[in-house]
């Protein structure tokens, strides 16, 4: 029988990404995540990037945004396009602030860009506050790729960063933090059926 984490994971692995008006670049894993969000920039996927994240802590793979700023418009992105959300300090305060500034603006498809370890408790925390919020936005889910899993980044080895996604996946699913795996299937199913009209 299919389990609840592998029902998330093969939705979370296998979106299907379409045009969209933002991607949100989660603070974290060193430089390891912002060229991805560059990339759908300049295929023209979305048209701005939001930075989120206020966390200076680069033992943990936090850099500022102000280190990260002139690598993003080095690949072409321009500053009006580039917003820094700066009030979070981590995942859950990510999803409020985040969908709270797409309600602002109007924005109705985010693509999430996390590094695939991450990609699963970040996707399950945004769509927490979407479905709690009754937005109506739609998520995708864009984890980096190639990244190596075995050597130590500076901040951990990638791999044993999985199994602690996974605890906190438990932990803060425990506290209602996070999406369950019927409503990540239910809002799959409505996003598609949106995706079809």
């Amino acid at each position: 029988m299919i389990t609840d984490r592998e029902i998330i994971m093969a939705i979370v692995n296998n979106d299907c990404l379409e045009k969209s008006d933002v991607a949100v670049l989660l603070e974290g894993d060193g430089l390891f995540r912002f060229q991805k969000a560059v990339d759908l920039y300049s295929n023209g996927l979305v048209s701005k990037i939001v930075f989120s994240g206020n966390i200076i802590d680069k033992s943990y793979g936090s850099f500022p945004f102000e280190e990260v700023k002139p690598l993003i418009m080095k690949g072409g992105v321009q500053e009006d396009d580039l917003i820094h959300e700066d009030r979070s300090l981590h995942t859950r305060q990510q999803a409020v602030e985040v969908v709270k500034m797409a309600m602002e603006n109007g924005w109705k498809k985010l693509i999430l860009v996390a590094s695939s370890e991450h990609q699963y408790r970040a996707y399950l925390t945004f769509l927490r506050e979407v479905i709690d919020t009754g937005s109506g936005i739609i998520l995708y889910n864009v984890p980096v790729q190639n990244l190596n899993w075995f050597i130590d980044s500076g901040w951990g080895k990638r791999f044993d960063r999985l199994s602690d996604e996974f605890d906190r996946i438990e932990k803060y699913s425990a506290l209602g933090h996070l999406a369950n795996a019927r409503e990540v299937i239910e809002y799959q199913k409505w996003k598609e059926s949106m995706l079809n009209e």
